[in-house]
């Protein structure tokens, strides 16, 4: 026995060889991926010469060493199968520094980025720009959420029913009606005719709730369907964060099925995944949703059992009781935590009778509709939202969870069941119970307060590439808030300066003497600060405001101010139309003011002559009193933690870095950064919010700012040349 477990077992010197064996293969195989990783620098390198692939085949292609550097940690960890956050620079180039190697080694890449009109600019513009020059046959899909495609079943219905509110609406389905039978993506943003924000798009397009799926007449034809499909074969794939998010959660957009074939997944714009995450991972009902699903099914029970039941009487009982919840709010919108509506007995009786009221009517309406769902598919279906939305409500009631927060994506996570879906959902995370108040509607939040494990697990599973990039990330290089929020590591990470010689290029200007950001009088203040600086700069303005109120008041002070003074100056206000509408008018006018709130802070891009001046009433510091916030910020404290210096402050540095970065957008813009909050220079951690912003030449001489802005008028802004279109955030 000793003579054979003698021959089983290795000798010392056996021992010895094989260990020197395995640190040689170690060796080579860094030795090799060392190698690996300087080959692709180099090519990288010949790509992005001041003579290489790009500059020859894209003209007014200007080298830049920071989008090198980026591509090069982006290609390292596709190589490695690795996570990377980059914080580059407006100006930098971010957006072929990604493309590049995920053309080149990426495989099948999910690209998703902040907004639909980014999606269009990637996948119309600068994917077809880049795989020209690099001459790869790659194939890219455009996807989208299915209330961005014309429904067959839905415009045949809406044309059917014939009630519509206006002419106008009568008109714009008849173009939509010729669009359907002309186009091949269904996809609305073709159909200029119709504006974006026109009612009668949600008409004609479906949700999550009244899809019928395959058992829909025109499911052949779906438009909805036939992206997916291109998807599925698509080498790039370019999706928005809303709806990467809504998959991850609902598995209902094609993501599902494209997650787990992904080599790599590219956010730009991430500075917004945290925000768009939360919503995802968190629950909603709203009384818009219940005020849908009734006349949803009073319009399927007359078409399809007319004489079963009075569909009418049906539906009117849980319509009134979603109404009566509206009513037991003031006329103001608000934002409040169960807690404060608890606090306050003025809210909190009509509050809970209403909701009682409500979860009455939804369970009567669950019953009646139960009898009659076997009528028509869509009547199931209908039957179908109206347990969901009931078990939604009573989960919301009782803090429970109702349905698992965030499942992995197929294929992903734990061992899986059918279909490769986790066995075992994920433990439900600490969640805020909150209320928001609209004009029209009521919606019950459940928030998780911290997002961090939810996507963590997201991230687990098949191994594969992660990048995070955006223009704004860490507070003065520090990529801690960020990096928690996600759960991500932030010594994984980089920071890529711009190439815009801001010293130069700009002023950043905080007056002396204005009143504490919290007086009645501080919008009246900054008005009166901003007219002799939007004078000087003939216009060409961004006043931009923290919230809606300070723009309808500053606005109002404006209009009178110009008719005063004799300043023929276009006023431009947000919610007079589209923000697309306005920004194009601001352009096209090149002396316009215009006024606005978040959604001009960030994803706006204006060159040349038109803007000039950039004015920003105060630090952008989310309200304490925000029912979200608020419950973290109690989380920290319990933690022995500053919510002030841990989460406020480097929130409100990222979103102050959007604003500011509206102003220089090419090598050649130049222009003003007003910021009319004293606490910039006058608090102790002013000091590390105006280090995190571009380097401007700073003054507090308001003589100066004019002076300056009165030279830029004389000299005028070149238009930049069309290389520089890469600019972006």
């Amino acid at each position: 026995m000793s003579d054979l477990l003698s021959d089983l077992s290795d000798s010392p010197e056996q021992d010895a060889a094989a260990g020197a064996e395995d640190a040689t293969d170690r060796h080579d195989v860094a030795a090799s991926a060392v190698d690996a990783a300087a080959s692709r620098s180099a090519e990288l390198g010949t790509i992005f010469a001041d003579t290489g692939t790009l500059a020859q085949a894209i003209p007014g292609y200007r080298p830049r060493a920071s989008q090198h550097k980026m591509a090069d940690a982006v290609a390292e960890a596709i190589a490695s199968n690795d996570t990377v956050i980059v914080e580059a620079g407006t100006g930098t180039g971010k957006t072929y520094a990604y493309l590049v190697p995920a053309m080149l080694w990426g495989g099948k890449v999910i690209l998703s980025t902040g907004t639909k009109n980014l999606q269009d600019q990637l996948f119309l513009r600068d994917i077809p720009t880049v795989r020209h020059a690099l001459n790869v046959p790659v194939s890219v899909a455009l996807l989208k959420g299915r209330a961005n495609y014309v429904c067959h079943y839905h415009l045949e219905r809406a044309q059917a029913a014939g009630r519509l509110a206006s002419r106008q609406d009568a008109a714009w389905l008849r173009d939509i009606g010729r669009f359907v039978k002309e186009t091949k993506t269904g996809d609305k943003a073709e159909l200029a005719a119709v504006p974006e924000n026109a009612p009668v798009w949600q008409m004609v397009t479906s949700t999550r709730d009244n899809c019928l799926g395959s058992e829909c007449p025109y499911y052949k034809d779906c438009f909805v369907m036939r992206a997916r499909k291109e998807a599925q074969q698509a080498d790039v794939v370019v999706v928005n964060h809303h709806l990467f998010f809504a998959d991850v959660v609902l598995r209902d957009t094609g993501m599902a099925e494209l997650l787990p074939a992904a080599n790599t997944v590219i956010f730009d714009e991430a500075h917004q995944l945290p925000e768009t995450a939360t919503l995802f991972f968190g629950e909603t009902l709203s009384t818009s949703q219940l005020l849908e699903l009734a006349r949803d099914t009073v319009a399927e029970g007359l078409s399809h059992a007319r004489d079963a039941v009075d569909w009418v009487a049906l539906g009117a009982p849980l319509e009134r009781a979603a109404r009566d919840l509206r009513l037991a709010f003031g006329k103001d919108n608000a934002r409040l935590a169960l807690g404060q509506i608890e606090a306050d007995r003025r809210i909190a009786e009509p509050f809970n009778e209403t909701l009682d009221a409500l979860d009455e009517a939804l369970s009567a309406f669950v019953e009646m509709l139960e009898s009659q769902a076997e009528r028509a598919e869509s009547l199931q279906q209908c039957h179908r939202r109206a347990l969901e939305l009931a078990e939604r409500l009573a989960a919301w009631r009782s803090d429970a969870v109702a349905a698992p927060v965030a499942a992995a994506p197929a294929g992903e996570g734990d061992e899986g069941g059918e279909g490769g879906a986790a066995a075992q959902a994920p433990a439900p995370a600490e969640t805020v119970r909150w209320v928001e108040v609209f004009s029209h509607t009521v919606q019950l939040h459940r928030t998780p307060l911290s997002i961090a494990p939810i996507f963590s697990r997201q991230r687990g599973g098949q191994p594969r590439a992660w990048v995070f990039t955006s223009a704004t990330l860490s507070v003065k290089g520090n990529f801690t808030h960020y990096a928690a929020q996600l759960g991500l590591d932030k010594d994984r990470s980089l920071t890529l300066p711009s190439p815009f010689d801001y010293a130069k290029q700009g002023l950043l200007y905080v007056p002396r003497d204005m009143p504490a950001p919290q007086s009645p009088q501080f919008t009246d203040a900054v008005v009166q600060a901003a007219l002799p600086l939007i004078e000087a700069a003939g216009g060409r303005t961004f006043l931009l405001c923290t919230t809606l109120r300070a723009v309808q008041r500053a606005s109002d002070l404006l209009y009178d101010a110009f008719a005063e003074r004799g300043l023929n100056l276009p006023l431009l206000v947000q919610g007079q139309a589209s923000r697309t509408e306005l920004l194009d008018r601001f352009r096209e006018l090149g002396n316009a003011v215009l006024v606005g709130s978040q959604s001009f802070w960030e994803g706006v891009d204006v060159r040349g002559e038109a803007l000039s001046l950039v004015i920003i009433d105060k630090l952008p510091f989310a309200p304490p009193d925000d029912p979200v916030l608020a419950a973290r910020m109690e989380v920290l404290q319990k933690k022995g933690l500053s919510p002030f210096a841990v989460h406020q402050l480097p929130h409100a540095v990222i979103t102050l870095k959007q604003g500011a970065g509206r102003l220089i957008r090419s090598e050649s813009d130049r222009g003003v950064l007003a910021i009319f909050d004293t606490r910039l220079v006058e608090k102790p951690y002013g000091r590390q919010i105006w280090q995190s912003l571009p380097p401007f030449t700073r003054t507090r001489e308001a003589a100066t700012v004019v002076r300056f802005l009165e030279s830029l008028r004389g000299e005028g802004k070149a238009a930049p040349a069309a290389g520089e279109a890469d600019a972006e955030d």
